[in-house]
C-alpha cells in the first residue's frame, strides 16, 4: 500500500513546505482521505484516478479542496465523484458548502455523462469498501463529529486518527487489530498551549505521550500529522524530546510504502 500526504503550503520560492495547513492523504493514487489540498496538490495521475473521497470530518482544513476538485473535473467525468462520509457530515456539506450560495450543489447537477457527485454515507463501527480498500470508521474526540479510520488492502493495514483530544475507543480498536503496520496520529499544538488544545480538542506532545501509553502495538510505526503550521518547529522539537520508539513526523509530499 502506498500513502502520500499532499502538500498544502508553499514557501517564498514556490516550493512545497513541510508546514501543513490542509489535510489530504492519498492512498495508492486512487482514494483520498480528506480533501483539504486535493484540488491544488494532486498529481495528474491522482486527478485522473481519484473518484472516491473519504471524509473524517467537515472542518475547512479537511474539505477545502473538495468543491474545487469536482469543479475542475466537472465536464470530463465519466462517473461521479463519490464522497464517503457520516450522515451528519453529508448534511453539513449540503447545508453549508454545496448550498448554491457558497458553491453549486453538485449532487443536483449532471454533465453529458450523468451525475458528477454522489454521497455514500457510512456508520461508526461499520466496515465498508472503497475501491480495493476496506475501511472501518472509529469515533474520536474532536469538537465536531469526527472519525478516524483503520484502512486495509487485505495485505497490510494502517490507521489514521484525524483530529482528536484524549480518547479511549480509538486505542481499544487499534489494540485489537492484527498486522497494523502504521499509525498516523495528530499533534496540533505545543505544550504551552495546553489550555487551547483542551478547548479545541487537540493533542500536544505531552498529551500525545500519555495517549500512546494506551497503544499496545509497540512494533507499529507511528507518524505525527496535522501539526498547526504556526507552531510546527516547536511541536517537532517537543516531539523529539519525547524519545518515543518508532515515532516520527510524517513528511509532506513523501510517498510511504508498506
Amino acid at each position: 500500500m502506498k500513502l502520500q500526504l499532499l502538500p498544502s503550503t508553499f514557501d517564498e520560492n514556490g516550493m512545497a513546505s513541510p508546514r501543513q495547513h490542509l489535510s489530504c492523504f492519498v492512498v495508492d493514487d486512487c482514494v483520498a482521505i480528506d480533501a483539504g489540498s486535493l484540488a491544488t496538490a494532486a498529481s495528474a495521475t491522482q486527478k485522473k484516478q481519484i473518484r472516491d473521497i473519504v471524509l473524517t470530518q467537515a472542518h475547512l482544513d479537511h474539505i477545502a479542496g473538495l468543491p474545487l476538485f469536482i469543479d475542475d473535473l466537472f465536464s470530463g467525468l465519466n462517473a461521479p465523484i463519490c464522497v464517503h462520509a457520516l450522515p451528519e457530515i453529508v448534511e453539513t456539506l449540503e447545508r453549508d458548502i454545496f448550498n448554491w450560495e457558497i458553491y453549486p450543489r453538485f449532487s443536483e447537477l449532471e454533465n453529458a455523462n450523468g451525475a458528477v457527485m454522489t454521497y455514500q454515507p457510512f456508520s461508526v463501527g461499520e466496515e465498508f469498501s472503497v475501491k480495493h480498500l476496506r475501511l472501518k470508521a472509529v469515533r474520536v474526540n474532536h469538537k465536531v463529529s469526527t472519525v478516524g479510520f483503520v484502512v486495509s488492502d487485505n495485505r497490510m493495514k494502517f490507521a489514521v486518527s484525524s483530529d482528536t483530544a484524549e480518547t479511549d475507543e480509538f486505542w481499544q480498536i487499534l489494540n485489537a487489530e492484527a498486522n497494523l503496520s502504521a499509525l498516523l496520529v495528530e499533534c496540533a499544538l505545543p505544550n504551552e498551549l495546553g489550555e487551547l488544545a483542551r478547548a479545541a480538542h487537540h493533542l500536544t506532545p505531552r498529551i500525545l505521550k500519555k495517549e500512546l501509553e494506551k497503544f499496545k502495538r509497540k512494533e507499529c510505526s507511528i507518524y505525527v500529522v496535522n501539526i498547526k503550521p504556526t507552531y510546527c518547529d516547536e511541536v517537532v522539537r517537543q516531539i523529539g524530546e519525547l524519545e518515543i520508539e518508532n515515532l516520527q513526523i510524517l513528511e509532506v509530499g513523501q510517498i510511504y510504502e508498506w
